[in-house]
């Protein structure tokens, strides 16, 4: 390895974007590499090859070159490491270059002004004019990717992890152009990445309008949540921070975005063999998490049993492309109504995986089971629990109800008409966040299996 890749060992698995903690990595190598900024100060955007025991995955680095001891301090928290690079002479120190505000302002010009050398591309989209000259700040709380916002107008959102093939945040949010219920693209970076021995055009970055007014929907959630547990006496209808309204805007916003994608992408309808095979994916997520997580194994009849009913149903599934990991963290409330974000899917899979045709209301399901953590979160380490946890099912029941009106009057099929298709997408969820909870956050465990236990009985 050289020495860059020897530092890129040591930084990569401290990084929030990093989906490989807890496997010691056993190599890093530098696949691609490309140079957006020449001189003293450099910003060259690698594609890295991390090889850890039975898996080598692509991440992008964003790499900042200055010679050593001329970083800023400001800077200090961002750096990989010192080392000499080939051209480059005296040793220099490497560093993350989404904090650098000078490089981020640099990168956006790339992109105002279509830049590239063939290699990578900055596309943006015609008609549209990108300002520059803006700082930039990185926010903080991501887990999958870095996002830079440049003053009050754009968010850059970096890929961190790749897999060849056009990101579907930037495809959806392309087809959904002109939707009032999404932030629109402003431009994307893209390289290719090999893929089978051919080369494959691959997102690197996407560039959008930045939405100064909003507020998260978690954030509107849990202040209503934490509003009813300080009067635990008032029903959750004529608590001061009521969220149902809201919810049910929400519905019809998310009924309006699928039926957007319905017509301007792809649609199908499931044969009873491809419904049987999805039944027996749900099935197989089910004995593997039972497996992993003994608590869930009291409630794998009922689930079970809810699998086999999808399995048999006797309609058509109709499937299209969807958000793919929708709940109250992917929307934000303006002035305006809700707006719709992150459209890439489970960022853990193949892209090719996360463009396939789906039913919708595995959304619904997703956003049925956010209302969920969003009531009982706050019960963990409560020394009220016991009193107030009938208050978060009444607000959960209450909120997922609106939602679900709002939906089916948007326009997108009744959720309360298909229940055992609903209740499979559900469950499935809720076998996931058993998983994803038993190996990230074990104290919040007892979320989904709390839900589990209520759902199954």
């Amino acid at each position: 390895m050289t020495q860059l890749e020897e530092l890129l060992v040591g930084w990569i698995p401290r990084q929030r974007w990093f989906a490989g903690k807890g496997v010691p990595i056993e190599k890093v190598m530098v696949e691609a590499e490309h140079t957006v900024v020449t001189g003293e100060t450099g910003l060259r955007l690698l594609v890295v090859n991390v090889g850890q025991r039975d898996c080598t995955s692509r991440y992008q680095v964003l790499l900042g070159l200055r010679p050593e001891g001329t970083l800023r301090s400001e800077l200090s928290h961002a750096v990989i490491g010192v080392c000499e690079l080939p051209g480059r002479g005296l040793p220099c120190t490497v560093y993350d270059a989404a904090h650098d505000s000078e490089l981020m302002s640099r990168l956006l010009e790339h992109i105002a002004e279509g830049a590239g050398d063939g290699s990578l591309r900055s596309c943006p989209i015609p008609g549209t004019v990108v300002r520059t000259g803006l700082r930039s700040l990185v926010l903080t709380g991501e887990q999958s990717n870095t996002s830079v916002i440049y003053g009050e107008d754009y968010v850059l959102k970096i890929f961190r992890r790749l897999w060849p093939g056009y990101n579907p945040d930037l495809e959806l949010n392309a087809a959904l152009a002109g939707s009032p219920f999404v932030s629109p693209p402003h431009g994307w970076i893209e390289t290719d990445l090999s893929d089978q021995g051919r080369p494959v055009p691959t997102t690197l970055a996407m560039l959008q309008e930045y939405l100064r007014t909003a507020t998260d929907g978690w954030v509107l959630a849990a202040t209503s949540v934490r509003d009813l547990y300080a009067e635990p006496a008032t029903p959750p209808g004529a608590a001061g921070g009521d969220f149902a309204g809201e919810a049910e805007r929400l519905g019809a916003a998310t009924a309006a975005v699928h039926q957007d994608l319905a017509r301007q992408l792809p649609t199908d309808v499931l044969s009873r063999h491809a419904l049987r095979e999805l039944a027996r994916s749900m099935n197989d997520r089910l004995r593997r998490a039972a497996e992993e997580v003994p608590q869930l194994k009291p409630y794998t009849g009922a689930l079970g049993s809810a699998f086999s009913a999808f399995a048999e149903v006797d309609e058509p599934l109709p499937v299209q492309r969807v958000h793919g990991d929708y709940h109250l963290g992917q929307v934000v409330r303006t002035d305006t109504g809700w707006v719709l974000l992150d459209f890439e899917g489970e960022p853990a899979a193949p892209i090719g995986e996360r463009q396939r045709l789906s039913s919708p209301l595995r959304d619904v399901a997703g956003m049925l089971r956010s209302f969920d953590y969003a009531a009982r979160y706050q019960l963990i380490g409560n020394a009220y629990e016991d009193e107030l946890a009938p208050v978060a099912r009444a607000w959960a029941r209450r909120n997922r109800e609106a939602f679900c009106a709002g939906y089916a009057f948007g326009g997108g099929v009744d959720p309360e008409k298909h229940q055992v298709m609903l209740r499979a997408f559900e469950y499935d969820k809720a076998v996931y966040e058993v998983m994803y909870e038993s190996r990230n956050r074990p104290s919040w465990l007892r979320i989904p299996l709390d839900s589990i236990a209520a759902l199954a009985v």
